[in-house]
């Protein structure tokens, strides 16, 4: 039942198209994924990563986004380079608020320790048999203070994002119609020629 197409577009419907004027998915404008990327109507950025599994989830601490990966210098003595220690982020590079959004059923509260910022906020989704689906928080995000607004070239540069995304869109669901009705057209002509020569 749930799927990453499904989750992003309730989190989308529900609980950013208030707050952001633009809203993209599967987005690398901030120089990692984002599942989906919300441009707030102040102009910063929200960043929701969807997840459909625990492990999906605690595997997502391990992705370059959280770690300032530093170089290390040649040390002649040995040779060979002296990398220092990673150093963990806050949140993801551009980014000043970060969402986990996750089926409810899924949750559970010791996931909060697997999370890679505590600073990151979560958003479950739930759906009662005849019930619209709700998504509720379980842990509101911590704003990064230190991200910078997007300026006006930047905000155009995501909305031509979008924009080409809802074109791309459009192009699919043609697409799947025509295959849908070379296929129908073709069991039809299957089916006539099967009834003429089978009596």
């Amino acid at each position: 039942m749930w799927s990453e197409r499904v989750i992003a577009g309730e989190i989308a419907r529900q609980t950013l198209a208030r707050k952001c004027v633009v809203l993209v998915d599967n987005c690398n404008w901030t120089g990692h994924e984002c599942d989906v990327l919300g441009v707030t109507t102040d102009l910063r950025i929200i960043d929701v990563e969807v997840k459909i599994s625990r492990a999906d989830l605690k595997a997502d601490a391990r992705k370059d986004k959280w770690w300032h990966r530093q170089w290390g210098r040649y040390n002649p003595e040995t040779k060979g380079y002296d990398k220092p220690p990673d150093i963990a982020r806050q949140w993801p590079p551009k980014v000043w608020k970060h969402y986990y959004a996750l089926p409810a059923e899924i949750w559970r509260d010791e996931l909060i320790e697997a999370l890679p910022s505590p600073k990151s906020g979560v958003l479950l989704i739930s759906q009662k048999p005849g019930e619209f689906m709700r998504v509720d928080c379980r842990r509101r995000a911590t704003p990064n203070k230190d991200a910078t607004r997007l300026t006006p070239a930047n905000a155009v540069d995501i909305a031509r994002l979008a924009n080409l995304r809802m074109w791309e869109a459009y192009r699919d669901v043609e697409r799947e119609r025509d295959m849908n009705k070379h296929w129908r057209q073709r069991t039809l002509r299957a089916e006539a020629y099967c009834g003429a020569i089978i009596p």
